[in-house]
């Protein structure tokens, strides 16, 4: 005989507390076992819940997991995986169409906030370019290389040309680091200086180069260096070195 915890009844009430209140009040493990009863309608759901939640610490962890270490858990099948992956993806979605819709740019923590959970755990660089309109609203966020990045793998002609093509009057630049050190290289310093050039040409300000690691950022603005390299392009142009 099932136990209180995990009979048909115990499901039920769990999803009519949900309907009633949301989340609020919802242990991580209840939620997770609130999606996982979507791919197992009649299996106990709860102690796969509970492994989950002790393998990978948080809900956003679970949320984050690879669907292949997912199933390595007893009693989480491709179902479940897939079940928790559409669910992270479709809430993704959701967050980009309201930020693009109506969200100003104010800090590199929202920046970080936004696009951590997408970018954390990434086994390559991936370099992303968010193109901002003159109130600081976004306007749309590419992907634009994937690899090492540097100088010789991103070329700031490319950046150019699709700010001019999303009509954006500035830009941030994102990028991961898979070791979790955030602490920027002597070739992402390079690239940022350079690509804040090739946009000051066109009238195009950079806010801001973001570097994310593991659950920590570095930001090229908030340690001054955006405002170094905007002085030290100013002082070519004075002097004759860049017409």
């Amino acid at each position: 005989m099932p136990s209180p915890e995990t009979s048909p009844g115990h499901r039920k009430r769990l999803r009519e507390r949900f309907i009633k209140g949301g989340l609020g009040g919802f242990h991580d493990y209840e939620i997770v076992e609130l999606l996982l009863t979507l791919g197992s309608p009649r299996k106990d759901c709860k102690q796969p819940a509970k492994e989950a939640i002790k393998k990978f610490k948080t809900l956003r962890g679970v949320l984050e997991a690879p669907p292949e270490e997912l199933q390595q858990i007893e009693g989480i099948g491709p179902h479940n995986a897939f079940g928790i992956k559409l669910v992270q993806e479709a809430a993704r979605e959701f967050l980009k169409g309201r930020i693009i819709a109506k969200a100003t740019y104010k800090s590199s923590q929202e920046v970080f906030d936004y696009l951590y959970h997408s970018m954390r755990g990434l086994k390559k660089e991936l370099f992303k370019v968010l193109f901002l309109n003159s109130q600081n609203q976004l306007i749309e966020i590419s992907d634009l290389f994937q690899g090492t990045i540097d100088s010789s793998s991103i070329y700031p002609r490319e950046v150019v040309e699709s700010a001019i093509r999303y009509n954006a009057a500035s830009l941030i630049f994102v990028h991961n680091h898979p070791s979790g050190n955030p602490s920027p290289s002597r070739n992402d310093r390079e690239l940022t200086r350079d690509l804040v050039y090739a946009a000051n040409i066109i009238g195009i300000k950079v806010l801001d180069h973001i570097i994310i690691g593991d659950n920590r950022y570095f930001s090229f603005a908030g340690e001054g260096l955006l405002e170094k390299y905007e002085s030290n392009f100013l002082t070519l142009k004075i002097g004759g070195s860049i017409p």
